[in-house]
């Protein structure tokens, strides 16, 4: 994790708490940066998140899929004869 301190310079005791805050706060996602900026007693973060992995999800005639590889032969005709449109 990188971690930026901008401002005063803080121990690192406060530098693990303030992490433990994040885990805490933002629980099942993954910290990958952490930026603390420091004002006098006034103290703001900023978390930056790992990217989450993303998979596509289509609404063909009423199911949300991800694959066509459970589709019956029916299915994956309707499907190759709609029409594609460009965005």
């Amino acid at each position: 994790m990188q971690i930026s301190v901008v401002g005063e310079q803080i121990s690192q005791e406060e530098i693990n708490a303030y992490i433990d805050y994040g885990t805490k706060k933002y629980s099942g996602r993954i910290i990958s940066g952490m930026t603390v900026k420091t004002d006098g007693e006034f103290v703001d973060l900023k978390y930056e998140f790992a990217d989450v992995p993303f998979d596509r999800i289509r609404r063909i005639t009423g199911y949300l899929v991800g694959t066509l590889d459970r589709f019956n032969n029916g299915k994956r005709a309707e499907e190759s004869d709609r029409v594609k449109h460009v965005v």
